[in-house]
């Protein structure tokens, strides 16, 4: 998909494959995981990630719904109306013992077929260091073009190519606007639980709840960027 200019990459919501007894509390993470992704791949200057509110749009107009779970044939589907040529779409599984794992797959989008499958896992509270080691994997494992590697002070290049018209919303600086990389925030599993939900309510618009939610990760964890650039946009 996407032969030529830069590759156009969108991030589905992930699956809670979760078969604890507090399964359900982990739901928030369904909207977390990928916006941590998104976060962590936009970092690649030479790809364009959608912004996840390309995502809900869709759910808000009925054209994706977010009960059951995410297909090949869905992602292929939601690819072609964000005008993506590589959709990422998987779960994640948390046992009794803190453990924790992510299992995402890559279709391309021009042809239907699975591009790359990858599976990363660790203890619970290391969802952070798992996010980064997961988009590193993909952007290889889907070969994606590399990241520009800095030399000095220089920024690194721009693949120069314009994007499809219906992926102009794309999340090329999130770099700028959520700060810090999250891989070097120690983000304990309770708060990107409470970070997901917040999401979750965002997208509700129960600006209220995100709010109060927001503020709660940020009052322990003040320099998580994206919790910063959320709760601004809630207030």
């Amino acid at each position: 998909a996407q032969k030529h200019g830069t590759p156009v990459v969108a991030i589905m919501y992930f699956n809670n494959n979760a078969f604890t007894k507090e399964a359900r509390e982990l739901d928030g993470l369904s909207k977390g995981v990928p916006d941590f992704l998104i976060t962590e791949m936009s970092r690649n200057p030479n790809i364009r990630v959608v912004e996840r509110d390309q995502i809900q749009k869709l759910v808000d107009e009925g054209k994706l719904t977010t009960a059951g779970l995410v297909d090949r044939e869905t992602a292929v589907r939601v690819g072609k109306l964000l005008g993506a040529g590589h959709m990422i779409f998987g779960g994640f599984m948390a046992d009794p013992k803190g453990n924790f794992r992510i299992d995402a797959r890559a279709v391309d989008v021009e042809t239907g077929e699975i591009e790359y499958t990858e599976r990363v896992q660790d203890k619970s509270d290391n969802i952070m260091t798992l996010i980064g080691q997961l988009a590193e994997k993909l952007n290889t494992g889907m070969k994606l073009p590399a990241p520009a590697r800095r030399t000095g002070s220089a920024e690194p290049a721009m693949a120069p190519s314009t994007p499809p018209a219906a992926a102009t919303a794309v999340a090329s600086n999130a770099q700028k606007a959520f700060g810090a990389a999250t891989t070097t925030t120690k983000l304990p599993m309770r708060y990107a639980v409470m970070y997901g939900k917040a999401l979750d309510m965002q997208d509700r618009k129960e600006y209220g709840r995100a709010a109060e939610l927001f503020s709660a990760v940020l009052k322990d964890f003040p320099e998580f960027g994206p919790a910063q650039q959320h709760s601004k946009r809630v207030q």
